[in-house]
């Protein structure tokens, strides 16, 4: 699963990740972007997702809160979709044929240890994403993570990791499209090679009371 995760970039390199997709209406959020080390479900997220036949930044609460849900205080909010079922159970079924969603990401957390890349550029991960309306016009808009079997380097840890889409197919993702491009999708949901990636322990937990700048010990455990 993944149920913690961070985005420690600064500003600009940020800005230089979304450069494909930011406008000008982008730069009061982005003025005021701070990064955090720890991000728990039910805070809200930075997102990409498409709409209107744009790829835009959002920023949304993460815990998936289906469209069609009666009630917004006692609706379930799962923040994960396993990738197998994600075609057929309700919750997810409308999100993955039209709301897709990308989540910039710098590392995850799994057990007291940290999961990112070697270079440590952002990476996306891969998640679905829904707008509840209210009977007053207000609106909630809300996402998950897509999460599927773990790789080499994650197994130790835990049997699920997060679904992470490589850098350049955004778009490809994003992209709404019939249920032809939904199956050219579906490899996008394997895990991903644990070549390029590293595991180190750190003082940043998955419990929810712990919070602040994550401080990362000395050894590092690189299964690679």
């Amino acid at each position: 699963m993944c149920g913690r995760y961070c985005l420690e970039s600064t500003a600009d390199e940020l800005a230089r990740h979304l450069k494909p997709w930011l406008k000008a209406d982008d730069a009061p959020w982005l003025k005021h972007y701070a990064p955090r080390a720890l991000i728990r479900p039910g805070e809200p997220v930075l997102a990409l997702r498409r709409e209107h036949g744009q790829s835009r930044a959002a920023h949304m609460l993460w815990g998936l809160m289906p469209g069609w849900a009666k009630d917004p205080l006692t609706s379930h909010r799962p923040i994960n979709a396993r990738a197998e079922s994600i075609a057929e159970k309700a919750s997810f079924r409308g999100p993955w044929r039209h709301h897709r969603c990308l989540l910039p990401s710098s590392h995850f957390f799994e057990k007291g240890h940290q999961i990112g890349r070697n270079d440590q550029e952002i990476f996306w991960l891969a998640g679905l994403w829904d707008r509840w309306v209210g009977p007053d016009g207000s609106e909630v808009e809300t996402c998950c993570v897509i999460t599927t079997e773990a790789n080499a380097l994650v197994k130790p840890l835990h049997n699920r990791m997060p679904v992470i889409i490589p850098n350049g197919l955004e778009d490809v993702w994003l992209e709404p499209g019939d249920k032809h491009h939904r199956h050219a999708l579906e490899p996008m949901l394997s895990p991903i090679s644990a070549e390029g990636w590293c595991c180190r322990t750190t003082s940043a937990s998955a419990s929810a009371k712990i919070g602040g700048t994550s401080l990362i010990q000395p050894e590092q455990l690189n299964l690679l």
